[in-house]
């Protein structure tokens, strides 16, 4: 009883915070969090793992990033599917959506997991107090942009931001040394010389393996692009 209390009065500030900051600031002001909120997305990860273990190849950074990402697929999938929460313009007539319609459910955020996570991991490389305090001021604008466009509840992004420290934490202590022994195994494995650190010649070499990194992108970017194309086609047979 006691914790249906909470979740009710939990719904009614997640409500009343976002009908108050839903449009907020104006035109100019949505443009420019929608452009911010671009980080959030899993594409510019997923490239970015393209990026270093098939063309920059860096077996430190990819486990990284590889590991953060799949801790957010571990944990933030599971939860979505178990709170099966609807987004705030399910709910709420008078909301405003200001970007394409997401189709997921809405807690926790996975913008907020994904850009407060990755931003950590920054902070880590550049070794910087002054990078760390701008990564988590730039989260939270970005997670502020979930509720501004009309996405995601207050609490969707707070404990999104705080599963990012978790899956931050995790990948650096567990996931990441876990998989970097695997791809020292692999190395082994297929022995010859392996090019670290730089653009790896087998694009200009290999015509089959540029094709496969070809792909690799295209096929990220489909993805990130599959509603938007789905909408397209949708308006053209109507």
């Amino acid at each position: 009883m006691e914790t249906k209390k909470i979740f009710n009065k939990l719904d009614t500030w997640d409500q009343k915070i976002i009908l108050k900051y839903n449009g907020f600031g104006g035109d100019a002001f949505t443009v420019f969090l929608k452009i911010l909120s671009f980080f959030g997305r899993e594409t510019i990860w997923m490239l970015l793992m393209v990026y270093y273990l098939f063309v920059f190849y860096d077996p430190l950074l990819y486990s990284y990033i590889t590991s953060i990402f799949l801790l957010g697929v571990v944990i933030i999938a599971p939860i979505k599917k178990y709170m099966n929460r609807d987004r705030p313009f399910e709910s709420l007539e008078e909301i405003k959506v200001l970007e394409r319609k997401p189709t997921s459910r809405s807690f926790p955020s996975w913008h907020a997991y994904n850009v407060v996570s990755q931003g950590l991991l920054l902070a880590f490389l550049l070794n910087s107090l002054l990078i760390t305090i701008i990564v988590l001021i730039f989260a939270a604008i970005v997670s502020f942009s979930r509720i501004q466009i009309g996405v995601h509840y207050p609490s969707d992004v707070i404990f999104g931001f705080f599963i990012g420290f978790i899956g931050f934490i995790l990948a650096m202590t567990i996931v990441a040394p876990i998989l970097m022994r695997v791809i020292v195994f692999f190395e082994l494995v297929i022995g010859g010389q392996i090019h670290y650190q730089i653009i790896n010649p087998l694009l200009l070499e290999n015509i089959l393996y540029t094709l496969l990194v070809i792909g690799l992108i295209c096929v990220i970017i489909v993805l990130a692009l599959n509603k938007r194309i789905k909408e397209v086609i949708g308006k053209q047979e109507k």
